[in-house]
């Protein structure tokens, strides 16, 4: 044993002191200005037991009425024109066109007229540490996210804000940390880490693997966060590296779905990608060299696939040679890799894979899975239904139907001609509530 055997640290404790953090966020911007709040996953939702407020707590369950405007419905592809959208206790209670759906009395009512009214979007890989980023990805689009990890647990803390106000930040599913050779600083985002860093060898060994994997559900997290590769945002670090063998990551997974909980896989190589998914990830993340084989492996499993098309854009420009180079030489082995995907049936989700305080629009990413040649209905799914699914959300997020969340996004045209509208939605709406 590298480890000591000792036992994880309570998860009532732990939890108890991220409530209390996110509800000292949300009062700090509560003082700074109005704060939205309303109730938060709809049905279906496996937080739910979560959401209860304490007495006291700011806001109330929103309701609200979005008459006029043109309704996409990304699972069916329909379009439905002067429509209304009823939401009341931040969930969407009727949808339909107008003289069809019976309005309540005394609701305030968003006027869409000229408008497109899609569901919020969602974006599957960001890395939200501070309130003021995850207030930014809800202005920008994305109702709903899943974390990448975050060095100190701020995604947990954010993801509780989220649930007391939601107009503060995304729905979110958190990874805590990143389970990962050399967790450097991070030792310190709880005493039970710590004594990982005498470890000659890093967090390689099968007990230090899933000693991290236990403080981070622990701590609360939903999905845990490991990687394969190195990174390709570090000029140092070589991409193709390998850092983990399918038997490490095999142990990593069997760990977490012993608590019930996916992986998902930061990736590059088309060893590495392969070494993931037959080790049982839930999604692999990046992926530039996944290779056919690999793909039609994830798609007999279910796998999803998140390629991060933003962040391999943005490589390109950097103002440091080497990532401006591969990020030129990366895009489009990677595009080609997603319409590969696509065709070959693998689940696509969206995410920007924002970080380090600019949260990138999620539309973008959106605009960047058509350009890889999605249909532009097909790239919508994949920041709404697709990524929903892969979230677990799929009867929460991705729609404006009955019984799911409140969220919607109102745009200036019509994205299925033009997916650049999604990059600046002119209004969001968390939960019932006008962001």
């Amino acid at each position: 044993m590298c480890v000591e055997a000792v036992p994880p640290p309570s998860r009532t404790l732990t939890r108890r002191s991220v409530l209390a953090g996110a509800a000292a966020l949300a009062g700090t911007l509560a003082a700074a200005g109005p704060a939205a709040a309303a109730g938060d996953d709809a049905a279906g939702n496996d937080a739910a037991a979560s959401d209860r407020r304490t007495p006291g707590a700011p806001g109330r369950p929103g309701r609200l009425v979005i008459r006029g405007g043109t309704l996409l419905d990304p699972a069916t592809g329909e379009v439905t024109e002067n429509a209304v959208v009823v939401i009341e206790d931040g969930t969407v209670r009727a949808t339909g066109r107008r003289g069809d759906v019976a309005v309540p009395q005394d609701v305030e009512v968003l006027d869409a007229h000229g408008r497109w009214i899609l569901p919020g979007l969602v974006d599957a890989h960001i890395h939200l540490s501070t309130a003021a980023e995850a207030r930014d990805a809800v202005r920008k689009g994305a109702t709903s996210a899943r974390s990448g990890s975050t060095s100190f647990y701020q995604d947990i803390a954010v993801r509780e804000l989220a649930r007391h106000s939601p107009a503060l930040a995304p729905r979110l599913r958190a990874a805590g940390v990143f389970v990962t050779p050399n967790l450097g600083d991070t030792v310190l985002a709880d005493p039970e880490l710590t004594p990982l860093a005498r470890l000659k060898d890093g967090v390689r060994a099968a007990d230090a693997l899933r000693r991290v994997v236990e403080v981070n559900v622990a701590r609360g997290a939903d999905v845990i966060k490991t990687r394969v590769n190195e990174r390709a945002g570090l000029p140092e670090q070589d991409p193709l590296a390998q850092v983990y063998s399918r038997e490490q990551l095999a142990e990593i997974v069997a760990a977490a779905r012993r608590r019930g909980k996916g992986v998902l896989c930061h990736s590059y190589s088309e060893q590495g990608c392969h070494d993931a998914v037959m080790a049982g990830v839930r999604s692999l993340e990046h992926g530039v060299f996944v290779g056919e084989r690999t793909l039609r492996e994830m798609r007999r499993r279910g796998t999803c696939f998140t390629p991060t098309l933003t962040a391999i854009a943005g490589l390109a420009e950097s103002s440091d040679p080497i990532l401006a180079e591969r990020g030129r030489a990366y895009l489009p082995v990677l595009e080609r890799a997603v319409l590969a995907a696509h065709e070959l049936g693998v689940p696509l989700a969206a995410g920007t894979d924002s970080s380090g305080g600019v949260v990138d629009p999620i539309g973008g990413e959106v605009e960047l899975m058509h350009a890889a040649g999605l249909s532009a209905l097909d790239a919508i799914r994949t920041a709404t239904t697709g990524a929903a699914r892969l979230l677990g959300l799929e009867r929460t997020a991705g729609r404006l139907a009955r019984g799911y969340a409140g969220d919607a996004i109102l745009l200036n045209g019509d994205p299925l001609t033009d997916l650049g509208v999604l990059r600046q939605p002119v209004a969001v709406v968390r939960a019932g509530v006008l962001v």
